[in-house]
C-alpha cells in the first residue's frame, strides 16, 4: 500500500495547546503504563484519543507506538503490517522481515509472524506502549483471536493500550481476574464541573459564571464533544446564560443542534468544504481537491485546523488530517439532506483518486458507496484473479456481496467467482444460482458467436474467459461433494478435464483432486490416492507449493487408514522437505505435517517425540490458525493426553476441536463425536457413548458403508463395554456379529488400517467369552500387520485386558518379540509415574523402553528395529540415559537402573553389546 497513506495511521496525534489538567486521570494512566493492557472503553465524544495523546506527550522518553485504526484494517495482513509499523517507530530493528512476509503475494500465517516477532519484543531493554486508537473499528474475529493471542503471550516489557467505543473482543475476564487490565471508562472520562469550567472559561475563553458552567456540565453530563460544540456555538454571543438554558435534549439532538449552530457561522466556501469532504475517513490536499474538484485543499485545512473545526491533525507536518467522528457523522447526514445527487458524484471523485494511487480497497468501497456498481465491478474483476491465487475468497465474498444481483448476472467471471468463495467457506446455498449465471451468459454468447467478448466493459482478461467453462463445472464437482454427491462429483470433474485450456495445471489439479475425494468417499482408497498423487504433480507445476502441502494430508489419512503407517511417514517427511526447500515465508501447511508426524509418533508410542512436534506447530502459531485444519491439531492433542492418562484434558480439547471444525470437501471419516464416545468409555461413561450412538441413529444392523466404518467400530466398542457392565441390552453377540461384518468390509477395501482395530476388538471379544483360541487366532493377525509399520498404542490403549492376551501371544506364534515389546509398553503406561524415579531428570517413557533393551543382549542396530526407529535416535536416547544416570556405558546404565528399581533385577543376565550415542 502507498506510504503516505500508511504513515498517517502511525502519527501521535498532536495534543493542542491548553488541553485540561486533568492529574486523577493521569494517576490511573500511568498505573495502566505499568499493566499489561489498559482499556479505555467509552462512547463517541468521551475525548478517550485526546487524553492518551496529552498522557503520552507529557511522559518523557517514554517509547509510544500510536496506530489509528480504520475499518480498512479488518484483514489480519493489513491490521499487523500497520501494527509492526507503528513498533518499528521506536524499535526500528524488530519486525523487517514479518512486514516483508506480510507484503509477499503469499503471506504466510499470521501466527508464525506473532511468534517470531513477540520473540524479538522479549529482547526489549525499555518499556514499549503500543497504543491502538478507534479499536472499535476493527470487527474480524482472526483479528480478535490475533490479539489474543498477542495479550496471552506478550513479553513484559510491552504494555498495550486499547481506546474503544466498545469493549473489544480480547479475554478481560481473565486479564482482569489475574490483576493485569486497567480500565478506564465513560464515568472516569466525564468533565467534571472543576475541569469543564477549565475547558470552557480557560480553553475557550468564554468566561462563564459558576452557576453557567455547573448548568452546561449538568445538560451534558460531563460529555466533552458537547461541551466542545456548545463552547463553538456560544463564542461572540451575549446572551450564554440563555443559550445554556434553552439547551437540552439527548445527545443525538444535541449533536444535531449543535453542529446547526457550528455550520450556520462558517462561510458558504468552508461550509461547502466541510460537507463534501466529509465521507472521506482521511483527508490530505490533493485528495481534497480531486473530491472538492476546486484548488487549494491544503490551504482550507489549515484553515480549518486553525480554526478549532473538529480537524484532527495526523501527522506534525499537518499534511494528513481526519474529521473528529461525531462531527463527520453530522456532516455526512447534512450532505445527504440537503446534495443527496451531490453524494454520488463526490464517492466516484473519491473512487478515481484512490484507483489512480493504488488503494482498490478504498477504490471499491467508494464506488459502491456511491452507487457506481459497474465501476466496482470492474475493479472487483481485476482483482479477482489475484485474490484467488492468495486465497483471500473471504475479502472477496465480503466485495461480492455489496454488488447488485443484476450487475453479477451480467458478469460471468465474477459469477464463477463467487461460487469459489462460497464453496471455499462450505456453504453450498447460492452456488448453483451463480454457476448458472455464469452459464447463462456462455450460452448466449456462443449463440451469437461471440465467445471471446465479456457482456459488459472490457476489463476482464481473455484467459479468465478461456478457463470459464472448465471453472464452472469444478465447481459444480466441489457442489456436488459438498452436498454428499460422489457420483455427481466425477460426472462434473471429468466434464471440467475435458474443457480445461492446454497448460492449465491448476485447474487439471483441482478436477483430478476432486475425482479423488469421490473415491475416497466411496471407499476406495487406492484410487484416490492416486488421483491426489496426480494432483501434487499438477500443483507442483504450476508451483502451488501449499496445495501441495493441503494434498500432502489426503495422501497421508488415506495410508493410514490402509493400515502403512511407513508410507505415511514418508509422505510427511516429502512434504517438509519441500517445505524447507521453499525460499521465502513458511508455505501455508506445513505445520499441518508437524501435526501429521504427531499422532504417527504417539501411535508408535515414542510420546516426548510427538510431544515436541505439536509444540513445534505451537510456536509457529497454530492458535491462529496456522494449520489448514485447525481442528486437527486440537484432536492429536487430545491424543496424546490420552495416552498420557489425561482424559478429562483430551475430551476438553476435542470440545475445542469440534468447535472450530469447519467442514470441506474431504469425507468426515473419523468425526470428533465418535473420539469423544470413546474417551467416554475409557471413562467408564458407557450411558453417554451409547446415547451418542443412539443420537447419531447407529444400529449393530445398520447397512455398512465406509463413511460411517469408524462410527460402527465405535458402537462395537460402546456394545462391548455395555455388556461389561452388564447391560442385557446390548449383547456380546450383536456386537461380534457387527465386527465380522466391518472386518469383512474392511478387508474387501483393504483397509489394513481398519483391519487391525477390528481384530484387536475380536480378540476381546472372544476372550470375554471366554475362547482363548479364536482370541489368540484374532489377536495373532492382528499382529502380523501392524508388527511391519511399527503400532503399539493400537495394543497398548485397550489396557490390562490386552496385557493378558499379549502374555499369551509372546509365549507361542510367530509374533513373540512384537507381544513381549507391547507388553513393555504396555507395563511403562501402567508404571510408575517419571516424578517417582529417584532422579533429578526423569527418563521419559521412549527412554525407558531403550534401557529396558539395554539389558537384552541385542545390538544397537537390533534395537532400533525393535523400536522401529532410526539407529541415530537410539543412540540420541542412549545419550540422553547416560547423562541422566550419570554413566558412561551399557551395562553401568542396566545396573544403575537396576538399584533404581526402573528396571527389574536379572543377575542371571548379561547386557547385550555396548551401545554407545557413537557406535
Amino acid at each position: 500500500m502507498p506510504a503516505p497513506l500508511l504513515d498517517t495511521k502511525l502519527f501521535l496525534p498532536v495534543p493542542r495547546g491548553g488541553v485540561v489538567p486533568r492529574p486523577r486521570l493521569s494517576r490511573r494512566l500511568e498505573r495502566g503504563a505499568a499493566a499489561k493492557l489498559m482499556l479505555v472503553s467509552a462512547p463517541a465524544g468521551f475525548g478517550k484519543t485526546t487524553l492518551l495523546a496529552a498522557w503520552l506527550a507529557q511522559g518523557a522518553g517514554r517509547p509510544v507506538a500510536w496506530l489509528s485504526l480504520d475499518e480498512g484494517d479488518n484483514g489480519p495482513e493489513t491490521f499487523w503490517t500497520y501494527v509492526i509499523a507503528a513498533l518499528r517507530t521506536v524499535v526500528p530493528d524488530i519486525g523487517e522481515n514479518e512486514l516483508a512476509l506480510l507484503a509477499s503475494s503469499q503471506p504466510p500465517p499470521i501466527h508464525l509472524l506473532l511468534t517470531t516477532l513477540l520473540n524479538d519484543l522479549s529482547a526489549l531493554e525499555t518499556d514499549v506502549v503500543l497504543v491502538l486508537d478507534d479499536y472499535h473499528l476493527i470487527e474480524s474475529r482472526d483479528v480478535h483471536d490475533s490479539m489474543a493471542y498477542l495479550l496471552d503471550h506478550m513479553p513484559p516489557r510491552l504494555h498495550v493500550v486499547i481506546a474503544s467505543r466498545a469493549d473489544p473482543a480480547v479475554p478481560l475476564a481473565r486479564l482482569r481476574a489475574r490483576g493485569e487490565l486497567v480500565e478506564v471508562r465513560a464515568a472516569e472520562l466525564r468533565f467534571t464541573a472543576q475541569e469543564a469550567a477549565a475547558y470552557l472559561n480557560g480553553e475557550m475563553g468564554l468566561q462563564l459564571t459558576a452557576h453557567d458552567v455547573a448548568a452546561l456540565e449538568e445538560r451534558t453530563e460531563g460529555w466533552i464533544a458537547a461541551l466542545q460544540l456548545a463552547a463553538l456555538s456560544m463564542q461572540g454571543r451575549d446572551d450564554a446564560a440563555g443559550f445554556i438554558a434553552g439547551f437540552a435534549g439527548d445527545d443525538r439532538y444535541i449533536v444535531d443542534y449543535l453542529a446547526e449552530e457550528v455550520l450556520q457561522r462558517q462561510s458558504g466556501r468552508v461550509r461547502d468544504f466541510l460537507l463534501h469532504t466529509s465521507l472521506l475517513s482521511r483527508l490530505n490536499g490533493p485528495l481534497c481537491d480531486a473530491v472538492t474538484a476546486q484548488g487549494r485543499g491544503r490551504a482550507m485545512l489549515e484553515t480549518l485546523d486553525r480554526g478549532n473545526l473538529f480537524l484532527v491533525p495526523l501527522d506534525d507536518r499537518r499534511e494528513w488530517y481526519r474529521y473528529h467522528h461525531l462531527f463527520a457523522d453530522v456532516l455526512r447526514a447534512r450532505l445527504s439532506d440537503e446534495s443527496p445527487d451531490l453524494v454520488r458524484e463526490l464517492h466516484r471523485r473519491a473512487s478515481e483518486w484512490y484507483g489512480d494511487h493504488g488503494e482498490r480497497s478504498e477504490a471499491i468501497r467508494h464506488a459502491v458507496a456511491g452507487e457506481h456498481f459497474d465501476t466496482a465491478a470492474d475493479l472487483v474483476e481485476l482483482t479477482l484473479p489475484a485474490l484467488l491465487r492468495d486465497r483471500q475468497e473471504t475479502t472477496l465474498r465480503g466485495w461480492l456481496e455489496l454488488l447488485p444481483e443484476e450487475v453479477l448476472r451480467d458478469r460471468p467471471v465474477l459469477s464463477n467467482g463467487y461460487a469459489a468463495a462460497l464453496l471455499s467457506t462450505g456453504e453450498v446455498e447460492g452456488v448453483e444460482r451463480h454457476l448458472r449465471d455464469a452459464e447463462r451468459w456462455l450460452d448466449g454468447a456462443a449463440q451469437s458467436h461471440r465467445v471471446d467478448e465479456p457482456p459488459t466493459r472490457k476489463v476482464v482478461a481473455y484467459d479468465e474467459l478461456d478457463r470459464l467453462p472448465a471453472g464452472i463445472a469444478v465447481h459444480r464437482a466441489g457442489l456436488a461433494m459438498a452436498r454428499g454427491d460422489p457420483a455427481s462429483t466425477v460426472t462434473h470433474a471429468r466434464h471440467a478435464l475435458t474443457l480445461l485450456p492446454d497448460g492449465d495445471d491448476v485447474g487439471q489439479g483441482a478436477a483430478t483432486a476432486l475425482l479423488g475425494l469421490a473415491s475416497w468417499a466411496g471407499g476406495d482408497l487406492e484410487a484416490a490416492h492416486a488421483a491426489y498423487t496426480d494432483c501434487v504433480a499438477c500443483m507442483l507445476r504450476a508451483g502451488h507449493l501449499s496445495d501441495v502441502l493441503g494434498c500432502s494430508i489426503t495422501l497421508a489419512d488415506l495410508r493410514i487408514t490402509q493400515g502403512r503407517l511407513r508410507d505415511a511417514v514418508r509422505t510427511f517427511e516429502r512434504a517438509l522437505e519441500l517445505a524447507r526447500e521453499h525460499e521465502g515465508p513458511v508455505l501455508r501447511g506445513t505445520t499441518d505435517m508437524y501435526v501429521g508426524m504427531s499422532a504417527l509418533h504417539r501411535e508408535r508410542n515414542d510420546l516426548d517425540a510427538a510431544r515436541q512436534l505439536l509444540t513445534r506447530c505451537e510456536e509457529l502459531g497454530e492458535h491462529n490458525g496456522l494449520p489448514q485444519n485447525r481442528y486437527r491439531f486440537r484432536v492429536a492433542k487430545a491424543r496424546l493426553r490420552e495416552a498420557e492418562g489425561d482424559l478429562g484434558g483430551a475430551l476438553d480439547l476435542l470440545d475445542d476441536a469440534e468447535r472450530v471444525y469447519v467442514a470441506d470437501f474431504s469425507p468426515d471419516v473419523r468425526p470428533v463425536p465418535a473420539l469423544r464416545a470413546r474417551t467416554w468409555l475409557r471413562q467408564g461413561r458407557v450411558d453417554d457413548a451409547l446415547a451418542w450412538a443412539r443420537d447419531r441413529g447407529l444400529s449393530v444392523r445398520d447397512q455398512l458403508s465406509y463413511l460411517r466404518e469408524y462410527e460402527h467400530v465405535t458402537l462395537a466398542r460402546a456394545h462391548l463395554a455395555g455388556h461389561e457392565a452388564e447391560r442385557p441390552e446390548h449383547t456380546l453377540e450383536e456386537a461380534t456379529e457387527l465386527l465380522r461384518r466391518l472386518l469383512h468390509a474392511a478387508e474387501a477395501g483393504r483397509r489394513n488400517g481398519s483391519v487391525i482395530e477390528i481384530l484387536v476388538l475380536l480378540a476381546l471379544a472372544a476372550r470375554i467369552r471366554g475362547d482363548s483360541v479364536a482370541a489368540s487366532t484374532s489377536l495373532e493377525r492382528a499382529l502380523t500387520l501392524a508388527r511391519p509399520e511399527g503400532y503399539v498404542r493400537m495394543f497398548v490403549d485397550e489396557g490390562p485386558p490386552m496385557a493378558a492376551l499379549l502374555e499369551a501371544a509372546a509365549e507361542r506364534g510367530s509374533n513373540t518379540g512384537y507381544a513381549r515389546r507391547l507388553l513393555t509398553a504396555l507395563g511403562a503406561a501402567r508404571g510408575p509415574a517419571p516424578a517417582r524415579q529417584g532422579l533429578v531428570e526423569p527418563l521419559s517413557e521412549r527412554e525407558l523402553d531403550v534401557l529396558r533393551l539395554l539389558r537384552s543382549e541385542l545390538g544397537g542396530p537390533d534395537i532400533a528395529r525393535e523400536l522401529v526407529v532410526s539407529l541415530s535416535t537410539v543412540r540420541t536416547h542412549t545419550s540422553h540415559i547416560y547423562a541422566k544416570l550419570g554413566v558412561n556405558n551399557r551395562r553401568a546404565a542396566v545396573r544403575r537402573a537396576e538399584e533404581l528399581d526402573l528396571i527389574a533385577r536379572t543377575p542371571d543376565r548379561r547386557p547385550g553389546p555396548v551401545v554407545t550415542p557413537d557406535e
